[in-house]
């Protein structure tokens, strides 16, 4: 009896793909999600990871081009109606409703300030969500997998109770392949979860620097336009 159980369970194939294929359709349909889900997490990992370093570049650049001491309009006029980054984007903005506020004159129209703080903010607003899209999945995943993965476990295990209770035999060749395929079912949860939890924390972080890094030159760009402003009155 001990030798047939033995020759039975060596009979059961315990590769990753094999418990796939021997599991029922329940887990099957969990671990195509699981990986899936995993698949796009791991897609957006890497699509934000160059976006975040673009970004980047693109904030320094347009650092040096803005403090290089270029008129303001000169450096508006080469950037164009069509700005190409967010810098460029957010700085455009402003430009535009500063040269909305003046009059025929010369003279600015009362408010205007507040008006191309506004401009700006809504800007930021707009490149913020473009840089933070696709993260909110990361979350999903993170916080959902595991429980997805436990659902595959339980159903599972009730897979091997059923074996059990049908064949009258509690023979390892018995349980194995629903045991085993419960637990691949958890490991592919925590390999969907864990990922997406730690580069979610990581790139949210990175996000708020990035848009903190706009802010603060909206804030420079605003008080040198103030200056500009009050200048003439003094």
């Amino acid at each position: 009896m001990k030798m047939e159980t033995i020759q039975a369970a060596e009979a059961i194939d315990f590769s990753a793909v094999g418990l796939f294929l021997q599991s029922s359709l329940t887990v099957q349909v969990v671990m195509i999600m699981l990986l899936v889900a995993s698949f796009w997490a791991w897609a957006i990992i890497v699509q934000k990871y160059l976006v975040f370093a673009r970004a980047r570049r693109d904030a320094a650049a347009f650092d040096r081009a803005f403090w290089s001491g270029e008129p303001l309009d000169d450096l508006f006029d080469r950037i164009g109606d069509r700005p190409r980054t967010a810098p460029e984007r957010i700085f455009a903005a402003g430009m535009t409703e500063w040269n909305r506020s003046q009059r025929d004159s010369g003279e600015l129209i009362p408010g205007s300030l507040p008006r191309i703080d506004r401009a700006m903010n809504i800007a930021i607003q707009r490149e913020e969500a473009r840089l933070f899209k696709g993260l909110s999945f990361l979350a999903t995943v993170g916080s959902t997998s595991p429980f997805i993965g436990l659902f595959g476990t339980v159903w599972g295990i009730k897979s091997a109770f059923e074996g059990i209770a049908l064949s009258q035999d509690t023979s390892l060749a018995v349980v194995a392949p629903g045991i085993a395929e419960a637990l691949l079912a958890t490991a592919l949860g925590l390999v969907a979860a864990i990922p997406a939890v730690i580069f979610y924390n990581k790139l949210s972080g990175d996000a708020d620097r990035i848009t903190g890094s706009w802010e603060n030159f909206a804030d420079e760009f605003a008080s040198l336009l103030s200056r500009q402003i009050e200048e003439p009155a003094a």
